[in-house]
């Protein structure tokens, strides 16, 4: 019989049909040394001693019995032969498939690495628009700068002097300049009527009516500033309180944006359409406030909620003059509020958690994801065959 090697045929001993190899290894006889073309399966490439000689010729092939002839290099196992490889019999029809070379396991390689490119760049780019989203969150709050308060009992501005500035605007659109006036009274005895200190009229309404801005100071202590016709020195028959008040406010102006308090509560009250005759009493309640900026400065303002009432009063001597009351008492609590940034070395940690956090999970999913896809892939080929 004849082996088909390169193109080349190659004679092989006959057998008997009869002939049973034992049941030791069977001896096999050298093939006739035939010239080989130049390549990887000669014998000078297989380093074995002479050009001619063709280690290989019989791999393969069938032998006598049935028996095919392989070479193998793992340890154990088989004769060795010529050049120090091991030869290993096994029957025809019953060896494993070859495994394949280099060159034949790159379509496989390549079509893996195809259906796996699909899937990491899906989940590479969900996780980079992920961190980026995180990241934009995170430096915006970095740059914010945070509003903090807290409440505690204190007297926050000890060097007042026990004092507290007050900026008064009020328009009464039917009582003369001349007969609109300013009184301070309080629990300490002072009475004060017709204060001009620090104050202006600005006729209204071509002199009908009369505009008051003032600032003064308060005592620390209850007590009450009203506007009424109290100082004249002529009381009119029926003054007309009608009014409305333009900024009540109390120690510094604080010209924040992030803080929302009641600094200035009764700005805007509008009384037109009250009774002319009626007198109208503000019940404030003043809270101390304190700002602190990031840089330490503290601005010390007032905050106050306010509560009213109308009435027309009379006593045994007939109706009273009336007034526009402001009547005043402070809280013991001081409400602080304080500019915070977060701090540079939460930000950096806070973005290493979020990349690191991120590519682990994402590095979990992306395998998760082929497993399965792989999986379905095996389910599909079983039902196919």
């Amino acid at each position: 019989m004849n082996n088909c090697i390169f193109g080349r045929s190659l004679p092989l001993q006959a057998s008997s049909p009869t002939a049973r190899p034992a049941k030791a290894r069977p001896s096999v006889p050298a093939p006739s040394p035939l010239p080989q073309p130049p390549g990887p399966f000669n014998g000078a490439a297989e380093g074995e001693p002479g050009a001619g000689a063709v280690p290989n010729a019989l791999s393969g092939a069938s032998l006598p019995g049935g028996w095919r002839q392989r070479p193998v290099s793992e340890a154990g196992g088989g004769r060795r032969g010529r050049g120090g490889r091991r030869r290993r019999w096994q029957r025809a029809g019953t060896h494993a498939a070859p495994r394949p070379t280099w060159p034949a396991a790159l379509p496989s390689l390549a079509a893996a690495a195809t259906a796996r490119c699909p899937l990491t760049s899906g989940v590479s780019v969900c996780c980079c628009l992920f961190i980026l989203f995180l990241f934009l969150s995170e430096l915006t709050g970095f740059i914010t700068t945070e509003i903090v308060n807290e409440l505690y009992v204190d007297d926050p501005d000890k060097d007042s002097g026990g004092k507290i500035d007050v900026s008064l605007n009020i328009s009464l659109p039917n009582l003369h300049c001349e007969l609109v006036g300013l009184d301070i009274q309080d629990e300490m005895g002072r009475h004060e009527v017709g204060h001009i200190d620090n104050s202006m009229k600005i006729p209204l309404n071509n002199g009908v009516g009369c505009r008051f801005e003032g600032q003064f100071s308060i005592n620390k202590v209850p007590g009450n500033f009203h506007v009424s016709t109290h100082s004249a020195t002529a009381q009119p028959q029926n003054p007309d309180m009608t009014h409305v008040i333009h900024k009540l406010s109390f120690g510094d102006t604080l010209q924040v944006h992030n803080v929302h308090g009641a600094f200035n509560a009764l700005g805007g009250a509008d009384r037109l359409t009250s009774n002319p005759l009626a007198s109208h009493d503000y019940i404030l309640k003043i809270v101390p406030t304190v700002y602190e900026d990031k840089s330490g400065k503290q601005q010390f303002s007032y905050q106050y909620t306010v509560a009213n009432k109308e009435y027309v009063a009379y006593s045994h001597t007939g109706r009273i003059i009336p007034a526009i009351w402001f009547r005043y008492d402070l809280s013991p609590i001081t409400v602080k509020y304080t500019e915070r940034r977060q701090p540079l070395y939460r930000f950096i940690t806070t973005i290493c958690a979020i990349i690191g956090g991120t590519f682990t999970v994402a590095g979990i999913l992306d395998s998760c994801i082929f497993t399965a896809s792989e999986a379905w892939k095996k389910i599909q080929l079983g039902k196919m065959h």
